[in-house]
């Protein structure tokens, strides 16, 4: 025999309340879960760089770091953890110029972009970092060309982008002339010749870094006028029973990149 059902009018006032009272509190706690889930915060534009020297009350230098490490932090948020893809990289570049140009002694901003922010996956970003490191190589040449030589080696490795990979080469060897540049730097150019096949080109090059006087160390001219040879044989790298010398890195160890 089926069992009555009761009229809601039937059950007590206070148990209606209580059951009123606990499903009003789930609704809220449920609505407190999802308000409190992490959401990533945007990486806003720079403030004016006057407007920074100003609030740096002359520390210039420090005001940099401080910039930097903003922009770092936005990779580890509370509760998250970017990709560097997922960076604005317009902005990104925005502030690593703003630290640039807070601090030109640093070497922090051209690291950052060579070798952290250009290893994602994504070409078009790493084409951007690139050329910023490029557009302020200029500026410093003496000092800067080993973020220039990694980012000649990521376009020449990497993005398999030859023509690229000369022109940042080609700038190290006319623009940074200092004696602290090394000889592997200058002559990274004649490299990229070779692996493009250009051979009159490179051979040309090597016959001018001979004959310009730029070069004295003993080693460093036996080295080119061996390459010189070799060149004019005809030979590629290898063929000659001796291996290529090992190219030093531009820079530090590439961080690896969180994709």
């Amino acid at each position: 025999m089926a069992t009555p059902v009761k009229p809601l009018s039937a059950v007590p006032r206070p148990v209606l309340l209580a059951l009123g009272l606990a499903c009003a509190l789930q609704l809220g706690f449920a609505l407190q879960q999802q308000a409190s889930r992490p959401q990533a915060r945007a990486l806003e534009p720079p403030p004016p760089l006057a407007l920074l020297r100003l609030a740096s009350l002359g520390e210039t230098a420090a005001a940099s770091r401080v910039a930097m490490l903003y922009v770092q932090g936005l990779d580890e948020q509370p509760g998250l953890s970017l990709a560097w893809r997922e960076l604005d990289y317009p902005t990104l570049l925005a502030w690593l110029a703003r630290a640039l140009d807070l601090d030109p002694r640093s070497q922090y901003p051209l690291l950052a972009a060579s070798e952290v922010y250009g290893a994602v996956g994504d070409p078009a970003r790493v084409r951007l970092m690139l050329d910023f490191v490029y557009a302020r190589f200029g500026e410093d040449p003496n000092r800067r060309w080993p973020w220039l030589a990694h980012a000649s080696l990521v376009a020449r490795h990497r993005l398999h982008d030859m023509a690229l990979a000369r022109r940042y080469a080609q700038a190290i060897r006319l623009q940074a002339s200092g004696a602290q540049v090394p000889a592997w730097a200058r002559e990274l150019e004649v490299f990229i010749l070779e692996d493009m096949n250009e051979i009159d080109a490179a051979r040309a090059l090597v016959g001018g870094l001979l004959q310009s006087g730029q070069i004295s160390d003993p080693n460093e001219l036996r080295f080119l006028s061996e390459r010189l040879d070799r060149i004019a044989s005809g030979k590629r790298p290898g063929q000659s029973g001796q291996s290529e010398p090992a190219q030093p890195d531009a820079a530090p160890a590439n961080a690896a990149a969180r994709q």
